[in-house]
């Protein structure tokens, strides 16, 4: 198996997709200017579960009535109950791009599934499908807002319960399932080693130098290394306005910092790359709570000016007759400011209308789908199309439809049957 990442370039010092899932999380905490909010969400990543924002309004202490919200608060976020259902889909529509990436946007390790580059087998859209890599940075943005939003006014023994039991199943099961699959004669492809596959198990293999089994992991590594940071921050001491607004200030002049002084270990730990992502979705968040919070904005539009920088300059190259893409800047600039403006309409509430259940079931696809799709789609590809003769654009979709079967798949059998088991038993108190 490779080591280069498969989804973006990685950073030199240390690799980095994802935020997905299927059941749902609550915490509570403080809306601004109303009463307490619990926020229930299913996410990833790259996450990716139904989303539910609750508002509880608790009863007047001593006979004082409860403030009422600001003028400027969303009513989602203040006020009755609304599922983001709207939040699963978009999920899912990065997920497809970061699959068409992989299936038609690049070369490297399918090109042998296909039988020749990419870009003979997509002549017109193979330009287009190169643009999905973009679809991590959508993903990042989505987990700063769900991660926000499940950690706010939950204890950490909880958030770190719902995080395990939200990545573990899936993953663990997607590592088995892809060594396995690598490991049969028939297939092509080489397997790690038995010892990198069990380092494998624990989601470290990025920083222990291990071969990964699976190519989309370094974004994993990446929402660990989140997670993290918001624990320490902001869920260990308790989720407030206040505290969320000097984490995402402090957090992204600290990795302004550690670009320029070019430390290891301070690109390891603050990945300053992929900051700029998460902390624009968690200031979409405090948007989602007051949409008039002008620090909540500034947090969005700083966020967005540094993250299509980075986004630039890792992923534009000059045109080249012998390369395989062109992604032009004003083309990369576009997909992700079309990200931030998803997360933010999202966070606004005017897709509220977009209340379909299929799209939670969309949502619960996206985590097992992102997993499995690149590897088990190469042996797909390449059983469709170069030994059935199946055409490009049928194989395209019918690999695409098959990795959402197993991902549905691993959603019933896997992770709803495991998540919630896990999930108990890793929030229950221990012996002193």
């Amino acid at each position: 198996m490779p080591r280069t990442p498969t989804d973006t370039p990685e950073p030199t010092t240390a690799p980095a997709t994802s935020t997905l899932g299927a059941a749902t999380e609550s915490g509570a905490g403080p809306t601004t200017g109303a009463g307490p909010t619990t926020a229930t969400a299913s996410e990833t990543g790259a996450g990716r579960e139904a989303v539910v924002a609750t508002v509880a309004r608790p009863a007047a202490a001593a006979g004082a009535p409860a403030s009422a919200p600001p003028s400027g608060a969303n009513p989602v976020a203040s006020g009755g109950r609304s599922r983001l259902r709207a939040l699963d889909g978009l999920r899912l529509v990065a997920a497809l791009m970061v699959a068409a990436y992989h299936y038609g946007g690049r070369d490297g390790e399918v090109t042998r599934a296909w039988g020749s580059s990419p870009r003979h087998q997509f002549p017109t859209l193979h330009s287009y499908f190169a643009y999905g890599c973009l679809g991590v940075q959508i993903f990042f943005v989505i987990s700063g807002f769900v991660i926000c939003m499940s950690g706010w006014g939950r204890p950490l023994r909880s958030f770190f319960a719902s995080r395990a039991s939200r990545l573990l199943p899936a993953y663990w099961v997607a590592v088995v399932l892809v060594t396995a699959v690598f490991a049969l004669p028939v297939v092509a492809y080489r397997t790690v080693s038995p010892s990198d596959a069990l380092v494998n198990l624990t989601m470290l293999q990025q920083p222990l130098g291990a071969d990964r089994v699976l190519g989309v992991c370094w974004t994993l590594w990446c929402e660990i290394r989140f997670y993290a940071l918001f624990a320490l921050c902001i869920v260990l001491p308790g989720a407030n306005r206040r505290r969320v607004i000097m984490f995402c200030a402090c957090w992204t002049l600290a990795s302004a910092i550690a670009q320029g002084a070019r430390t290891p270990l301070l690109d390891i730990v603050l990945m300053p790359e992929y900051t700029p992502y998460f902390v624009g979705g968690i200031g979409l968040y405090l948007v989602h709570r007051d949409r008039r919070d002008a620090y909540a904005w500034g947090i969005v539009a700083v966020s967005w000016l540094i993250g299509q920088h980075y986004a630039v300059q890792r992923l534009w190259h000059a045109p080249d007759a012998h390369g395989f893409s062109y992604r032009g800047a004003t083309g990369i600039v576009l997909v992700v400011t079309l990200g931030f403006a998803a997360v933010a309409v999202i966070a606004l509430g005017l897709l509220h209308w977009a209340d379909w259940r299929w799209l939670t079931v969309a949502g619960a696809l996206t985590y097992p789908f992102y997993l499995v799709h690149e590897h088990l789609g190469w042996v797909v590809i390449e059983a469709l199309h170069r030994r059935l003769g199946i055409p490009s654009y049928g194989t395209f979709l019918l690999t695409v439809l098959a990795m959402l079967t197993l991902a549905r798949l691993m959603n019933r059998y896997v992770e709803e049957w495991l998540t919630p088991k896990l999930r108990t038993a890793l929030s229950r108190p221990g012996a002193r």
